[in-house]
């Protein structure tokens, strides 16, 4: 046990578990709420059926600043009663904030010790997130893979069983052939003549 005093003088008794007991409790249905950036995040999180990203501190270029908004955005998803790991990239930043969910009344709390580098360290399961920024992927072309069947040799006729070779595309708003496929002539060569 650990303790950290918090900005009204008094003391919170947080809990500190390591990764070992924070895997075992993830896979028995405790939530995970993730306290690090939302960059660091999407770089990679511990893998939990029920995870959480809210950020304790934010990154600025006069250096990192608590959340001014932390409590509230924990308190908006999670209940004082719902059972959770706080985990960060070490465990420094989860152990504040373990603290001050304890301060407004959660009482299943758990500070991760070692963080996410000690769950990295010992092969625990990680994702890692897509970056989707809204109204970004509009601006480019709409693509997607289309299976062109090409004979396996050119020469052969027909019957020969075809090879299966996923192309890029561009969808057309309006294509011109009906089924949207597109017809493509290929010569596959035996031993291609390498360019140096």
């Amino acid at each position: 046990m650990g303790s950290v005093e918090n900005c009204s003088g008094s003391e919170s008794e947080v809990v500190t578990i390591d990764f070992h007991q924070a895997k075992n409790l993830i896979d028995s249905g405790y939530g995970y709420l993730d306290v690090r950036t939302v960059e660091e995040y999407r770089k990679g999180h511990v893998s939990a059926e029920k995870i959480f990203n809210i950020p304790y501190m934010f990154n600025t270029p006069a250096g990192r600043v608590k959340n001014p908004e932390f409590l509230k955005e924990v308190s908006s998803l999670c209940n004082e009663d719902d059972l959770l790991i706080v985990g960060c990239q070490s465990g420094v930043r989860s152990l504040y904030a373990t603290a001050d969910l304890l301060t407004i009344g959660f009482k299943n709390v758990s500070n991760m010790g070692g963080g996410y580098l000690a769950w990295v360290g010992n092969g625990f399961p990680v994702k890692m997130e897509e970056i989707h920024v809204p109204g970004k992927l509009e601006e480019k072309p709409k693509q997607e893979m289309k299976v062109i069947p090409v004979p396996a040799n050119a020469e052969e006729k027909p019957k020969q069983e075809n090879l299966e070779i996923p192309v890029p595309v561009k969808v057309e708003e309006n294509p011109k052939q009906e089924n949207g496929e597109i017809a493509v002539p290929v010569t596959l060569e035996e031993n291609p003549k390498q360019e140096p």
